[in-house]
């Protein structure tokens, strides 16, 4: 066994040990630098999350790639509902465009529609929070400007991360996938 894992599984064991559950909220990561969007507004579907992924517990990958559940530790919002906000926020403060979640509130139509489609997101046992999946763009102006790309985030951990280092690692790759779209799909 490596460090990582051990350190995965004092994680684990740490969590197990507490008297209630811990409540994990997502910082949210600030833009760096803005990326051009070639629409001025956006509509981000709801994002799918795999079945793990969606629960309010918080699991971690353990050596042989097996997810367990961190006990007493749970996010602190609906996991979809809070990566669709962080991920509207993200992209909006990333291309400066209007960026909604559905459904659109707005009486003129998005120019844009984003699909975002997770396979994976868990804090693994090499060290890193990693996101992957696919995303789709579609223009609703009639530009033909439809996009699909898959998408690989790796965000490392600390060497000993604790609940407060998945969640931030959580919000730095969301930021890393609003670039990703703003970048590849939105242009």
């Amino acid at each position: 066994m490596t460090l990582r894992p051990l350190s995965i599984a004092a994680l684990v064991l740490l969590a197990a040990c507490g008297p209630q559950s811990l409540r994990l909220a997502v910082p949210p990561a600030e833009p760096p630098a803005r990326v051009g969007s070639s629409f001025g507004t956006v509509e981000l579907l709801d994002v799918s999350l795999p079945e793990y992924a969606a629960a309010d517990d918080v699991y971690v990958q353990v050596p042989g790639n097996s997810l367990t559940q961190l006990r007493r530790v749970r996010w602190a919002d609906d996991p979809a509902r809070a990566e669709t906000l962080d991920l509207a926020r993200a992209l909006g403060g990333v291309t400066g465009a209007r960026v909604v979640p559905e459904p659109w509130p707005f009486e003129e139509p998005a120019e844009a529609q984003v699909d975002v489609r997770v396979a994976e997101m868990v804090a693994d046992s090499s060290g890193a929070f990693l996101m992957r999946g696919q995303y789709y763009v579609a223009s609703q102006d009639g530009s033909g400007r439809d996009r699909a790309r898959e998408f690989r985030i790796r965000i490392p951990l600390p060497a000993d991360p604790g609940p407060g280092a998945i969640a931030a690692a959580r919000g730095q790759a969301t930021l890393a996938l609003a670039q990703d779209i703003a970048a590849n799909g939105l242009r």
